[in-house]
C-alpha cells in the first residue's frame, strides 16, 4: 500500500447498539460521531462522510476491530461503496497502541484511527468469504454452542455420582434427558446441513477429500481448518497457520538467561484442541509417528507434551503439502520426477 495515496483515516469503535467513528486527515484529529449500529444509520453516517471537501472513498480508510456479527451493517455498507476497509484483531490493535491511559468508546475510536494511520503501509483490506464459507461457519459455530451446552448438562450430571443418593441422580437424570435428546437431535441436524453443504460445493467437497485423506484428520477438524484458513487463501504456510493455532514454539532469551522454546498462549484455542485430538490418535493409529513419539519420550527423554506438539505440526504440514499439491496423501509418496 502507498502510504501518500490515502488522506483520511476513520476509526470506528463496534458495540451491539452503537458505533463510534472517529475521523482524521493524516494523524490529526477531527471529529467523533456516535451512531446507532443500524443498517440506515451506517448509509446515513456514509453519505455524511462524502460531503466532507476533499474526502473522497478510494482515498479513505476505515479501520475496525474483529466483532463478529456485531460489525455486519458496517461491513456490508462498506463493501457496497467498494470502499478501503480493515476488519483488524482486538489484541493485534491493542500491542500496537501500547499501554494507553483511560478507555471510552472515544478514546478506543480515535486509537483504532491512529493505528490505521501509523500501520497504513501494512494494512491488509478486507475481503470477503464465499457466501457458502460464511454459511458453514455460522453452522459450526451453533453447532459448537450446542455441543458446549451438551457439554455442561453431561458433566454436571456425571459429577453427582457418589456424593447425591441414587435416588436423586435418577431423578436429575430423567429430568434433563428430553434436553439432552433434543440436543442430540438438533447436532445431527446441523451436522447433515454442513455435509450437505459441502457435497453441493465442488471446491470445499475437494478440500474436505483432501484433508481429511491425512491420517487422524476427521471432518470436523478439517471443516474448522478450511474456516480458519477461508480455504487456504489467508494461510499459505503451515508456519503462518502453526503460529494462528498456537503450535509453534518460540525461543523466549535475554542475555544471559536462555530458556527453552515455548507456544504461545495468543492462539485459537478451539483449532489447537481439535488437533491434539488428532495428534492423541496419531501417537497411537499411524506406524511412523507412533515410533516417532516412542524414541523422543523414552530414548530422547523429551516431554511428552513437547513431542504432541511436534505430532501436531507434522500433520499441519501434510496438510499443507497435500492441499497445495492438490492430491490425497500418501504414506509412501515419492515427488514426481
Amino acid at each position: 500500500m502507498k502510504a501518500k495515496k490515502y488522506t483520511y483515516f476513520i476509526g470506528v469503535d463496534i458495540s451491539a447498539r452503537e458505533l463510534d467513528w472517529a475521523v482524521s486527515s493524516g494523524k490529526d484529529h477531527l471529529f467523533h460521531r456516535k451512531t446507532e449500529n443500524s443498517a440506515e444509520a451506517v448509509n446515513i453516517m456514509l453519505a455524511e462522510l462524502k460531503k466532507i471537501p476533499g474526502l473522497m472513498l478510494s482515498r479513505t480508510v476505515f479501520c475496525m476491530e474483529h466483532t463478529g456479527i456485531y460489525g455486519n451493517h458496517l461491513c456490508a455498507a462498506l463493501q457496497r461503496c467498494r470502499a478501503n476497509f480493515a476488519v483488524e484483531s482486538a489484541t493485534h490493535i491493542q500491542n500496537a497502541i501500547g499501554n494507553p491511559r483511560g478507555k471510552t468508546d472515544k478514546m478506543d475510536a480515535m486509537r483504532i484511527a491512529d493505528y490505521a494511520y501509523r500501520n497504513r503501509e501494512h494494512l491488509r483490506f478486507w475481503a470477503p468469504k464465499r457466501l457458502v464459507v460464511q454459511q458453514l461457519g455460522q453452522l459450526n459455530a451453533l453447532r459448537k454452542r450446542l455441543q458446549g451446552i451438551q457439554h455442561i448438562l453431561k458433566v454436571s450430571l456425571k459429577q453427582q455420582q457418589g456424593f447425591m443418593a441414587e435416588g436423586q441422580i435418577r431423578q436429575h437424570s430423567g429430568l434433563c434427558s428430553q434436553t439432552i435428546g433434543a440436543l442430540d437431535q438438533d447436532v445431527a441436524e446441523i451436522n447433515g446441513l454442513i455435509e450437505k453443504t459441502i457435497a453441493g460445493d465442488e471446491s470445499l467437497s475437494r478440500l474436505m477429500k483432501v484433508i481429511t485423506s491425512v491420517s487422524c484428520i476427521g471432518p470436523v477438524t478439517a471443516l474448522n481448518i478450511i474456516l480458519c484458513t477461508n480455504e487456504f487463501k489467508d494461510f499459505n504456510s503451515p508456519r503462518k497457520f502453526a503460529c494462528y493455532a498456537g503450535i509453534a514454539p518460540f525461543l523466549k532469551e535475554s542475555g544471559p538467561q536462555k530458556g527453552k522454546a515455548r507456544v504461545s498462549p495468543m492462539a485459537n484455542k478451539y483449532m489447537k484442541s481439535l488437533l491434539h485430538i488428532c495428534a492423541v490418535r496419531a501417537k497411537i493409529n499411524v506406524p511412523e509417528l507412533k515410533a516417532f513419539y516412542e524414541r523422543k519420550v523414552n530414548a530422547e527423554k523429551k516431554h511428552k507434551m513437547s513431542v504432541l506438539n511436534a505430532i501436531r505440526y507434522k500433520l499441519v504440514l501434510r496438510v499443507f503439502s497435500c492441499v497445495k499439491q492438490d492430491r490425497l496423501y500418501e504414506s509412501r509418496y515419492q515427488r514426481p520426477g
